[in-house]
């Protein structure tokens, strides 16, 4: 990230489902509960959830421009959407973000990016929401970035971003499959999806819309995580699968500052979670930060 320039994202829950948001193709007309870092110049963002027992688990990226390192933070919502309960829980000797929180074979896993360690780690939840644990039976083949897997006709399907070159970390979308959630997920040949900056690394939870399977991915033509383009599979049975650019979503202006970015879009039951990025530029405080860290 430049010194002249940094951002900070936080992160909304919208009460109403996501296919409604993705009609809109807006996020004007929604009420937004935000929750912030509660630390200056930190952030959250990439929010993944689950509702259990009227109460919303939701998980982010939790960001700290003091040590450059991301680790996931787990928070526990009321069905008013008030914070009840939060903590750290999950950090690593590297950056974590996208926490791709999901039920599969009567366990809770967990599957964040972490693609500087050289590999894509699946979490078990042991005590849920709180403690996690790796899962040695998972192999993937590369360290995929924001890997997003998707259940369909007894099948496992994988989209996701590669993690080289450095330009694919934005502009390229893959697809792997498997039979089981362990793998082996190179048994049949990783498809490439689409190679364009406008929309293919992964920003969400992909969802069923009149029919068709849509996929959030990230617009990142004009600024990392500007936008949302949101990705129509018309095969719902994905043996082939055709992509077709769908819709567009910006952060509305009247979201300022925050309206600088847009790159999550997930599902969480009947609500939505988003994430919103504002910019700031040439600010003394973060360069006294970088000096700081220099000088450690």
């Amino acid at each position: 990230m430049s010194l002249l320039q940094t951002e900070i994202w936080r992160i909304g829950v919208i009460n109403a489902p996501i296919q409604d948001v993705a009609q809109a193709a807006s996020l004007e007309h929604f009420p937004i509960t935000w929750i912030e870092a509660d630390k200056s110049f930190c952030f959250l963002a990439d929010p993944f959830g689950l509702w259990r027992e009227g109460k919303l688990y939701l998980f982010a990226e939790a960001y700290d421009y003091r040590t450059q390192r991301g680790y996931i933070e787990a928070f526990v919502l009321d069905q008013n959407f008030t914070v009840l309960e939060k903590r750290a829980v999950l950090k690593e000797d590297w950056h974590l973000s996208y926490p791709y929180v999901f039920e599969a074979e009567g366990e809770i896993w967990m599957l964040p990016e972490g693609y500087k360690s050289g590999r894509l780690t699946l979490y078990k939840a042991i005590e849920f929401p709180w403690r996690w644990q790796a899962e040695p039976r998972f192999s993937f083949p590369e360290a995929a970035i924001d890997a997003t897997p998707y259940f369909h006709d007894e099948r496992w399907w994988m989209f996701y971003t590669p993690p080289a070159p450095k330009a694919a970390r934005t502009n390229t979308l893959k697809l792997a499959t498997a039979n089981h959630l362990f793998g082996p997920w190179d048994s049949a040949p990783i498809q490439t999806l689409r190679e364009d900056i406008h929309g293919a690394r992964m920003g969400g939870t992909p969802f069923t819309l009149d029919g068709n399977l849509v996929l959030p991915t990230q617009d990142c033509s004009r600024t990392y995580g500007g936008a949302l383009q949101l990705l129509s599979l018309p095969d719902s049975t994905l043996a082939q699968p055709s992509l077709s650019q769908a819709k567009r979503i910006e952060a509305p202006h009247r979201h300022a500052p925050f309206h600088d970015g847009l790159h999550t879009l997930a599902q969480a039951g009947p609500v939505t979670l988003v994430d919103t990025k504002r910019t700031i530029i040439g600010s003394p405080h973060r360069l006294a930060i970088e000096l700081a860290r220099w000088r450690r």
